[in-house]
């Protein structure tokens, strides 16, 4: 189901049926779908018909029918009110008001075309005159609005509503995940000066790692070191910015985990899609209206080590979760997986001990570099490009021991050229040896060196 069809409520009686699969990170330009109509010709009509419309039909007939015999329903009971009525509207104005003032009666209004669009990735409304969406990358404003503050605020409202939250004064801000999957976050007045603020972030549609090389995320020597990585339980820190195709990356890194394994997943919002049988996967709950009932990736990650997992997996590390996190990857459950936002290798282990020290427990800086040192193994740097593709640009060991200053390996590194003149990045991925020491921690797994890279002479 999409998230239209899981809104429902007064003057909302359908549920419309499922949107397609959402794109990949590199996915390029398509043909624009319907969102990009102009609206303004109509959109003053919407709200009067809206309401005759309404008034026209019994919801509790409608909710009998099919979604599809719904839609169809409304559509001809609303196209005889046009005739009756008026006014007289050329034939695509005519269909275009029909569609607007039925999206509104059965969904989300204006953004049921976006939802549509299998090419958007996320949805930002920025005030009821202020729409973006996010296609292959690149955001764009699209030609379509709200007629008011008040109409945003009825979407809004209808969207939370169906995660039993509520949005007002008292509780100006909600960030929830949609039963369907799609991340939802809103802001409204007082905290938002420029109107009530919407963000709808799809659910990502879960591709391989050779969907990934084909898109130039990676390449297939990468691909080889990624996996003996993985197979020899390597612990994998994968950092990036907001946008750099993190989840994308880790959810097609798991599908490189043994089968038999008992996998633990731990997740704010919980996208990704493992394939293995052995399979538990937790989510956090934000608290009730009471505030209460609160559960946290923290509580999460403490619970999944009284669960037996041979592989812990945290969607995102953001708090004191890190350093739970940390001492499991240290303390037997080597080869888990996580994420971290962060602009480079470097950083990430910065950010990794800055996080690590929000715990309760007073542990000194120096102590947290040893428990980092100690923990993780290898770093994966993401990146999204001027031309919105996303690549991995950095694959790094972390060479240093106890507490000695951080000290990375490069054994992987996007090198990319001038852009063209169509506005396309390319580049080149240069591998670099092995150090001994990790050949040999390969090799007591039966995993070898890939020979793009090889095993650097004398000791590593």
């Amino acid at each position: 189901m999409s998230l239209r069809s899981r809104v429902t409520g007064p003057g909302n009686p359908a549920d419309p049926t499922t949107a397609a699969h959402q794109p990949g990170p590199n996915t390029p330009d398509e043909a624009r779908s319907p969102a990009a109509e102009p609206a303004d010709s109509v959109g003053h009509l919407v709200p009067a018909y809206r309401t005759k419309l309404l008034e026209e039909i019994d919801l509790a007939e409608m909710s009998a029918l099919a979604p599809a015999e719904r839609r169809d329903r409304l559509e001809r009971v609303l196209g005889h009110l046009i005739s009756r009525e008026g006014p007289v509207l050329a034939t695509h104005d005519r269909a275009l008001l029909i569609r607007r003032v039925v999206d509104e009666a059965l969904g989300l209004g204006v953004l049921e075309p976006l939802l549509e669009d299998p090419t958007v990735t996320e949805i930002m409304v920025n005030g009821p005159e202020q729409i973006y969406v996010e296609r292959a990358g690149r955001v764009e404003r699209v030609p379509v609005r709200f007629a008011s503050d008040e109409q945003l605020m009825q979407t809004i409202e209808r969207i939370v509503s169906t995660v039993n939250r509520r949005v007002d004064e008292s509780n100006p801000m909600v960030d929830a995940r949609l039963p369907t999957g799609e991340r939802v976050n809103v802001v409204i007045p007082p905290l938002s000066l420029t109107g009530p603020t919407l963000t709808i972030r799809r659910f990502p549609r879960a591709y391989t790692l050779g969907e990934l090389i084909g898109l130039g995320t990676l390449d297939e020597h990468i691909l080889a070191l990624l996996s003996a990585f993985i197979r020899a339980r390597f612990n994998v820190i994968v950092s990036g910015g907001t946008g750099s195709g993190k989840t994308t990356l880790l959810n097609a890194l798991s599908g490189l985990l043994p089968g038999h394994e008992r996998i633990i997943t731990v997740e704010d919002a919980a996208e990704l899609q493992l394939q293995q049988q052995h399979v538990i996967r937790l989510e956090t709950r934000p608290p009730n209206v009471e505030g209460k009932g609160r559960v946290t990736v923290r509580d999460l990650v403490r619970n999944s080590l009284r669960m037996r997992p041979d592989r812990i997996i945290v969607g995102e590390v953001r708090g004191g979760e890190t350093l739970d996190m940390l001492q499991a990857m240290s303390t037997g459950h080597d080869g888990s997986l996580a994420t971290v936002h962060a602009n480079s290798a470097e950083d990430a282990l910065m950010r990794l001990q800055t996080l690590a020290s929000m715990s309760e427990v007073e542990i000194p800086f120096a102590a947290l570099q040893d428990q980092i040192n100690s923990a993780v193994d290898v770093l994966v740097q993401l990146a999204r490009m001027a031309d919105g593709s996303r690549r991995i640009v950095e694959i790094a060991l972390l060479a240093s021991h106890g507490r000695e200053p951080f000290r990375l390996a490069t054994l992987s590194r996007f090198e990319a050229r001038p852009m063209t003149a169509s506005g396309t990045v390319h580049g080149d991925f240069l591998h670099h040896p092995v150090p001994r020491r990790t050949a040999s921690r390969l090799a007591m797994s039966a995993e070898p060196v890939p020979p793009a890279f090889g095993v650097e002479e004398g000791e590593g």
